[in-house]
């Protein structure tokens, strides 16, 4: 989601562009050794946010070198929104898939969250970003390293780097390092840009100036035609391919002729002569054929079913014969993994409220990505090919910027897929439910909403609610009904990550209180329950980490317990040693793992090499045509641990958490206990769409070595065990306890 201080910090990236950092590989002043004016920013650096920050050259607290950059809040009050943050910006003129920014940080008494900011704008906005807000970094930590990675999109225009803060607190960055797939920025070849057709197609960037006649029937199956068309033609026909036409564009120039057809006939005659005006299709000798064995097969059924004429028939099958082959100018695929990446996409951020005929292309664009480069499409609980005609009419009519983000939203959430939600944009929506939350945290156990932790315990006699009361109202209206209204939303896998994620918004509002009903020690109580800003609160969004505890413990009876929360690979060699000879050891990846360990960590628990994974990936070549690749294996280890592998998952278990949950339970003596996790597994593709929505989807199909599926299925427990509200109650931690019992009793 997009964080508060985001919107700030777009609305000032209009003032950087005459003091763009010059470009010399062996020369950027990543490590702030060079200071012209100690009273002022290193050479080369900009600020962001508001004055009220300080940005201070430290020569006595520093990482390295002669000088660190301290940044801090002048002043006493922090104002929600305010922030402060050194940047770095240079032309993303370099070839490569993806760009990380690195960076030692050190902070004192920081009360909000900080992080590294990653940026990267194209000519029509912003393309990438990241500012590590997500990871709740705060408190008083010595020198550490952190890193962003993202994709590095082709239409990149300028990259951004930066430290935010954004309260109280002292923050210390030192040393920051690019890296061009993984090698230093000195090493990245320098790529000439080559500007095609598509490139300097500028007619529409202010508007598309299209007007929609009433709404009716016959004009939602017309553009339902010209969706799937339009879609089809983007990813198939080799003059779209080859970058030769804007495609957002010859939308926009196709429409006010095709609104005025007044029959099928002269729809599809209009239909013709736009797909003729391409010119011919020259031969495709390098098309194959589907293999037989593919798991998911190009669907062409959309043409017969059509009510389209038979020439305009004849050659839309014309072009998949001889369709675009090799490098596409809207879609390749990331080396090595296969995930799609969606390429020049502009997602026209200077216009948050669309016009028509934009919000008509959000709707086309998204649709048509899913169709032909989704793997789990046939997994929707809707079909796919209704879906186009269903939201037409909801994309016309959408009047402002909020009815826009909200429709939006539930097409995303109609893939079923819980890594699909707004990263970036959604603004109006974050606004509508407020900046104000209760100082507890609630979470669904035993289809009640239950009080489980407070995030501030000095608030709890204020807020009045104890650990493991119910909550059944909010403002008047039952919990069940509150839920039914907004789960449309809230996109998910299945229904245990949906309900995490309205948990956290649930007690949220613009107002300073919350009406609530609740169920404490067996009474009926009512209140209004004090709100607070986020910035005040030390909320977390899933689970608490203390990050300065060893992610590993000895536990009573001989058991070892380990946590991938706070796991790095340098700890796995000391916990192998004190773990060797223990009874058992419980894995708890009730979070998302802080490193990789599936070829580090878990061939500690097999005997031989294991497979444990296979993927099914999408083809440029063949849009639609989806085959399993090559999986991998838990490789074995120079030794093997003898006792008993308890792993613990639950639906905070999501996308890396639950590879890692299939490459131990691979191992030879595994269980895995717990409940539903988010079923949403395999690495992420980006989605950017107009108003500058951006959005992910997951980008390859992950399943078991014999094909069982884990997108919206998730790792499935051995035995299913979940909290109670009793055991909330008296503090207990039910699954790690069973996890202890399974140990045990061998």
């Amino acid at each position: 989601m997009k964080r508060y201080f985001l919107t700030a910090l777009i609305s000032v990236l209009t003032i950087i562009v005459s003091c763009q950092t010059s470009v010399n590989n062996s020369k950027f002043n990543l490590d702030f050794e060079k200071v012209s004016n100690l009273q002022q920013l290193p050479d080369g650096w900009g600020r962001w946010g508001h004055p009220s920050y300080s940005f201070i050259i430290d020569s006595v607290i520093k990482n390295s070198g002669k000088y660190s950059l301290r940044i801090e809040s002048q002043t006493g009050d922090i104002v929600e929104g305010e922030f402060g943050c050194p940047r770095y910006s240079i032309p993303a003129i370099y070839e490569g898939y993806t760009i990380t920014v690195k960076a030692f940080m050190k902070l004192e008494e920081v009360e909000n969250p900080i992080g590294l900011l990653l940026r990267i704008d194209g000519n029509a906005g912003s393309l990438q970003f990241n500012n590590m807000q997500q990871m709740g970094i705060k408190g008083t930590i010595d020198w550490k390293e952190y890193s962003v990675t993202l994709p590095l999109p082709r239409e990149a225009a300028t990259i951004h780097i930066g430290a935010i803060h954004s309260g109280k607190g002292k923050l210390w960055v030192d040393d920051f390092q690019l890296l061009i797939d993984g090698k230093d920025i000195a090493e990245a070849k320098i790529i000439e840009k080559v500007l095609l057709p598509a490139d300097t197609d500028k007619e529409f960037d202010n508007g598309s100036a299209i007007v929609f006649p009433p709404v009716n029937e016959q004009l939602v199956n017309n553009l339902d035609l010209l969706g799937k068309l339009w879609g089809f033609l983007k990813y198939h026909h080799p003059q779209v391919g080859k970058g030769n036409y804007n495609w957002d564009y010859e939308l926009f120039r196709i429409l006010p002729e095709y609104l005025k057809a007044g029959n099928t006939t002269e729809r599809d005659k209009t239909l013709l002569d736009w797909t003729n005006r391409y010119g011919e299709i020259p031969v495709c000798t390098a098309c194959r054929e589907t293999p037989p064995d593919a798991y998911l097969k190009p669907d062409l059924s959309w043409v017969e079913k059509s009510d389209m004429n038979s020439d305009l028939k004849k050659k839309v099958l014309e072009i998949y014969t001889n369709r675009h082959q090799g490098e596409h100018y809207y879609i390749k695929m990331f080396p090595n993994v296969g995930n799609p990446d969606f390429t020049n996409e502009k997602p026209y951020s200077n216009m948050p409220y669309p016009d028509a005929g934009f919000r008509l292309l959000t709707l086309y664009r998204y649709w048509n990505m899913i169709r032909y480069f989704f793997p789990s499409t046939y997994m929707t609980d809707r079909n796919w090919d209704n879906v186009l005609k269903k939201y037409i009419p909801m994309f016309i009519s959408a009047e402002n910027e909020l009815e826009y983000e909200l429709v939006a939203i539930q097409i995303i959430g109609d893939i079923n897929d819980t890594h699909a939600a707004y990263m970036g944009g959604g603004d109006k929506i974050q606004s509508l439910r407020g900046n104000n939350y209760a100082s507890f945290r609630v979470q669904f156990v035993e289809q009640k909403l239950i009080v489980t932790d407070y995030y501030n315990p000095e608030l709890k006699e204020a807020s009045g609610l104890e650990i493991g009361d119910i909550v059944t109202h909010i403002n008047g209206k039952t919990v069940e009904s509150v839920v039914d209204s907004i789960k449309i939303y809230y996109p998910a896998s299945n229904e245990a990550a949906r309900l995490r994620d309205i948990a956290d918004d649930l007690l949220r509002s613009n107002n300073k209180t919350l009406n609530v009903r609740y169920v404490s020690s067996g009474e009926e109580n009512e209140k209004d329950l004090p709100l607070y800003q986020r910035n005040s609160l030390n909320m977390y969004r899933w689970y608490r980490v203390n990050k300065n505890e060893k992610c590993y413990k000895l536990l009573d009876g001989n058991i070892g317990y380990v946590t991938l929360a706070n796991i790095q690979n340098e700890d796995i060699p000391e916990i192998k040693k004190l773990f060797k000879n223990t009874k058992g050891i419980i894995i708890d990846i009730r979070n998302y793992p802080s490193a990789f360990t599936p070829f580090t960590l878990a061939p500690y628990f097999v005997s031989n090499p294991t497979p444990f994974v296979k993927f099914t990936q999408g083809n440029v070549d063949n849009p639609g045509e989806f085959t399993f690749r090559a999986g991998q294996n838990v490789p074995k280890d120079n030794e093997t641990y003898q006792g008993k592998l308890v792993v613990i998952v639950n639906e905070f278990t999501q996308s890396s958490a639950e590879y890692q949950s299939m490459a131990l339970k691979a191992g030879d003596n595994t269980i895995i206990i717990g409940s539903t996790t988010a079923g949403a597994d395999g690495n992420v593709s980006r989605i950017s769409l107009p108003g500058g929505l951006q959005t992910m989807i997951s980008g390859i199909g992950v399943y078991y070595p014999d094909g069982t599926k884990t997108q919206r299925i998730g790792i499935v427990p051995d035995i299913k065990v979940e909290p109670t509200i009793n055991g909330i109650k008296q503090g207990k931690d039910e699954v790690l306890e069973k996890a202890i019992e399974l140990i045990g009793k061998q």
